[in-house]
């Protein structure tokens, strides 16, 4: 790991690692994008062809009913025990969280009523990953938020493996969870089809789930036809330690994130000795000594990190002072690991900075709301000069005629 000055220029380049457009990749998505709006299923097919070698026609795009009984034939029979464990812990966090998403109104004495009515989102696609591993987590992390949110249809994409089929695992956690659609299908003509529609794969109304820079460049330019939960980059995670923490805990939770791709893992640490230690066992990643803890925070709300694991004797005494990151690992025995498959919290969270003004992903991502208003004659006879005024100035004469016509 390389030792960062605060302050320094390759501090404030870290702090801001945002997801700059390339070029090539945006160039060659766009085409995809293009294609698949044209052309539908063809330039699905053949794109699945040429990136996945994965010859299919258009009836062999979705997953079938035999297809998806059969995966559970190629599965260790004590995984789906321990799923139904991590099902539990998911569902119950997020129950948790659709509370607060009821509708209200209020009404006043003069007849105005206001409020907000909540509704899920009609239908939602899902990309799970499986290009250099099946990322079988991302499934439940993202299907069971929608499933309590009341999402009505789930639409889930992921590359074909080479026997024409997809991952076992996928396959089967997605069945359990009755995902209502499943197509062989990766990469940005995958995020195309779910944005557009072909004859084969529906349109949705949103996209959900984490991807390669030609699946993230996707979103980005399909977003407008579709919503879609964030832009994310690759995974990160901030460790925050002094002198009190196990520096063997530190070593292997940096070195667990490095295990992703482009993986970032970063040490903020008061700990002069620990930084040196750090520093000769992981090879990747950033040390930056702080003064003391209150400072040791100012920079990880600089740095807005997807993960943070706050390492020290009474963390709950510094989650007070954080105010950007994705998700907030506290104490010795809170690896970024559990949130990864078990604790509940989705992993899907936002990245490269972005917490500054992202959340995980949640109730919220799946909802959507209208603005209720109601007003009585005599509510706004009382508004009518408010109005008149508003309109005059900006030179909407026909606004303020629809007022004038009812009195």
């Amino acid at each position: 790991m390389k030792i960062v000055k605060l302050g320094s220029k390759e501090f404030e380049k870290l702090c801001s690692r945002y997801n700059n457009r390339k070029k090539r990749v945006s160039d060659s998505v766009s085409k995809i994008v293009e294609d698949v709006r044209l052309n539908g299923d063809e330039a699905v097919i053949k794109y699945t062809r040429k990136f996945d070698k994965v010859k299919l026609s258009a009836k062999q795009l979705r997953v079938t009913e035999g297809e998806a009984s059969g995966a559970f034939q190629d599965i260790d029979s004590e995984f789906i025990s321990e799923l139904k464990n991590i099902i539990d812990n998911v569902t119950k966090f997020y129950k948790k969280q659709v509370r607060n998403k009821k509708s209200w109104r209020i009404v006043d004495e003069d007849g105005v009523v206001l409020g907000e009515k909540y509704e899920p989102i009609e239908k939602v696609g899902i990309y799970v990953p499986a290009g250099t591993a099946p990322l079988v987590s991302t499934v439940y992390m993202t299907v069971l938020p929608a499933k309590v949110a009341g999402v009505r249809s789930i639409v889930l994409c992921t590359p074909p493996n080479k026997f024409q089929s997809v991952d076992p695992y996928i396959l089967a956690v997605a069945n359990l969870l009755k995902v209502d659609e499943v197509y062989k299908v990766g990469g940005a003509q995958a995020i195309a089809a779910m944005a557009f529609g072909t004859k084969t794969i529906p349109k949705v109304d949103k996209i959900i789930g984490p991807g390669n820079d030609y699946v993230t460049e996707a979103k980005r330019q399909v977003f407008g036809y579709v919503d879609i939960d964030m832009i994310a980059g690759p995974s990160e995670v901030v460790v925050m330690a002094n002198r009190s923490t196990n520096p063997l805990f530190v070593i292997k939770d940096l070195e667990a994130q490095s295990e992703h791709f482009k993986g970032l893992p970063i040490l903020v640490t008061t700990s002069k000795p620990l930084a040196k230690m750090v520093k000769k066992e992981v090879a990747n990643g950033y040390i930056i000594i702080a003064k003391n803890m209150e400072e040791g925070c100012d920079i990880v709300n600089r740095i807005a990190p997807e993960h943070l694991q706050i390492m020290v004797k009474n963390p709950q005494k510094w989650l007070k002072k954080i105010n950007n990151a994705g998700a907030i690992f506290l104490g010795q025995y809170s690896p970024t690991a559990v949130g990864d498959y078990v604790a509940g919290p989705s992993h899907v969270l936002p990245t490269s900075g972005t917490a500054r003004f992202f959340s995980g992903l949640g109730i919220e991502d799946f909802m959507k709301s209208s603005h209720i208003v109601s007003y009585s004659r005599k509510a706004l006879e009382k508004a009518k000069k408010s109005i008149e005024k508003m309109t005059k100035l900006e030179g909407l004469n026909k606004h303020l005629e629809s007022i004038k016509v009812r009195f």
